[in-house]
């Protein structure tokens, strides 16, 4: 982990009137492509990626195909700095805050249309907040709007409408955002491409929310499909879904510095040595999740090797037994038996074999650089002898463990599965534990497997998606409907840990705030839900005349910054 010093995302805080963003979202950043691109604008990248998008409405997605592309074609009121995880203007130039923390005045980029011509101003603002407080159906179920609950909460017409109250058009250039509980994760989640405005028109035309089929099978809309529309720098141009190609193309009419490429072909290769193969063969020009045993061979070979600051974590996770019509093993819910798991990981050796140089054993379930994040945790150090008399002490000796890992993908947390799996379970069987493997395609079958409850540990992490603790522990370990964590972080039930973090999330106070985070995470370690691994920086690969692409440690890249050198 390249650690920085802990920086307070002044956004937040409620006490301050009003805050000036740090930097120009339209200032263009060659610092991730060598050569200035003066006078290379011009040409197709095709870009290899590790699975198709679901469709192209940020507002139903959750996914990182979905997203990579997403970012290009539209944007939020913020994003994020280039190569860093800091709050910059987008679409709304700057913004204050009320006193008591439950309005937001936000100051919009005049000038600005979406790619259908529709004007970007205050009411389309306002009309992208209010569709999402107004889902319905199966538009609520969290296989759909999963990033809007987990920020905003319930919907107009539940029981519990969550935390937003109002929009209100003041005029044309300024929107007033009401809610009704101050939270910790406003305004930086406005960041995420799911909070992305389109253009009111469009998602009107093309009946944007009618979504049918199942919560297990969603059936997108002819918008979501077809014609996604946003303010971006590339546009949409087609999906061929037969040949896992989506190809977007230059905003001519983009209200900042223009894309540099004409169009980008993002192209769906599962398989990573496939990814490799074809980047060597010269018929895609990069791809994401780069094995870490190729760096070495590909820049040889000439490859570019640009590696993202880690803002993730890998952890092993437990099953507490609280999920219904699941059969799990009730030695888990045992702290010792938790703890003798912890013991018997070698986390140095994890980090030094089998990831990519900078990873960072972890001891909090987010990375150093986040506000909250503190060494003063029970760590839990390797000991196999400690784990053993733990077991013992237990009752637990010679206690089978169905052991799931995912195949056939790469994460950024995880790049080698297989291998991860393989180290942890000799770990465990030489403490004296019995492991048996589940291995299981990722999407669905594996994800599917994991949140049923029908793994006893499994392997598992997240990526962050902005610059705020409650992004990842409080997406982990905060209470749900059933009182108690969600089914893929374990459903364990910690009253405890569940009031801190809310306690945490409501305080206005930057830095009360970020001593409560600190206090959550030490009981979280205490209960030890699951046993944290690893941070670990993922990497994407580039043929040697693509410049300007900028790694960015929440993969989320900016594709129109990059350019061709002839």
């Amino acid at each position: 982990m390249h650690r920085r010093p802990a920086r307070v995302l002044a956004a937040s805080a409620a006490a301050l009137t009003a805050v000036t963003l740090s930097a120009c979202a339209s200032e263009r950043d060659d610092s991730g492509g060598g050569d200035s691109a003066e006078g290379q604008s011009g040409g197709t990248m095709v870009f290899g990626a590790a699975g198709d998008p679901a469709m192209f409405d940020p507002a139903f997605a959750s996914d990182g195909e979905t997203f990579r592309i997403a970012r290009q074609i539209h944007e939020g009121l913020f994003t994020t700095e280039a190569g860093g995880t800091e709050l910059v203007p987008a679409l709304a130039e700057d913004y204050s805050v009320s006193e008591d923390g439950l309005e937001y005045t936000f100051e919009l980029r005049d000038g600005v249309t979406f790619h259908d011509g529709t004007d970007f101003n205050a009411e389309a603002v306002c009309f992208n907040f209010d569709r999402w407080h107004n889902f319905e159906g199966l538009a609520q179920s969290p296989s759909a709007s999963y990033y809007y609950q987990a920020v905003f909460g319930g919907f107009a017409d539940s029981e519990d409408p969550g935390i937003y109250e109002s929009c209100e058009a003041v005029d044309e250039n300024t929107a007033v955002v009401r809610f009704n509980q101050v939270t910790s994760k406003i305004p930086a989640a406005l960041s995420l491409p799911a909070f992305s405005i389109q253009s009111p028109t469009a998602l009107q035309e093309y009946d944007a929310d009618n979504l049918s089929g199942s919560e297990d099978a969603l059936t997108y809309t002819e918008y979501a499909l077809e014609h996604p529309t946003g303010t971006g720098p590339f546009r949409f141009e087609s999906w061929d879904r037969g040949n896992g190609e989506v190809t977007i193309v230059r905003n001519e009419d983009y209200w900042g510095e223009p894309a540099l490429l004409d169009e980008i072909i993002f192209r769906t290769i599962p398989d990573g040595n496939t990814r490799r193969q074809e980047l060597q063969a010269g018929t895609i020009d990069g791809y994401d999740f780069v094995a870490p045993a190729d760096y070495a061979s590909l820049q040889e070979e000439g490859f570019q090797i640009l590696v993202r600051d880690p803002f993730n974590i890998l952890y092993l996770g437990f099953n507490h037994g609280n999920v219904p019509g699941t059969n799990a093993n009730p030695a888990l819910q045992d702290i010792r038996v938790r703890q003798a798991i912890a013991h018997a990981i070698d986390r140095e050796t994890i980090v030094n074999s089998l990831l990519p140089e900078g990873a960072e054993v972890a001891i909090n379930f987010m990375p150093p650089t986040v506000d909250g994040w503190t060494e003063d945790v029970q760590t839990y150090e390797y000991d196999p002898e400690r784990a053993r008399q733990l077991l013992e002490e237990a009752g637990a000796v010679g206690t089978t463990l169905r052991f799931y890992y995912p195949t056939d993908v790469s994460r950024p947390y995880l790049p080698d599965p297989a291998a991860m799996f393989q180290v942890i379970s000799e770990d465990l069987q030489e403490v004296g534990l019995q492991i048996e493997p589940v291995a299981l395609q990722w999407n669905p079958d594996y994800l599917q497997a994991v949140q049923s409850g029908q793994a006893d540990i499994h392997l598992l992490g997240w990526t962050g998606d902005y610059n705020d603790a409650y992004n990842f522990i409080g997406t982990f370990f905060a209470e749900d409907q059933n009182n108690q964590a969600s089914a893929e972080f374990g459903a364990f039930s910690a009253p405890e840990i569940f009031q801190a973090l809310a306690q945490a999330d409501a305080e206005p106070d930057p830095a009360a705030r970020i001593e409560l985070y600190q206090a959550a995470n030490q009981l979280i370690k205490e209960f030890l839900p699951a046993v944290p691994i690893s941070h670990s920086p993922p990497a994407l690969v580039v043929a040697e005349n693509v410049q300007g692409l900028e790694p960015s440690p929440l993969t989320a890249e900016d594709f129109s910054t990059v350019y061709l050198e002839d």
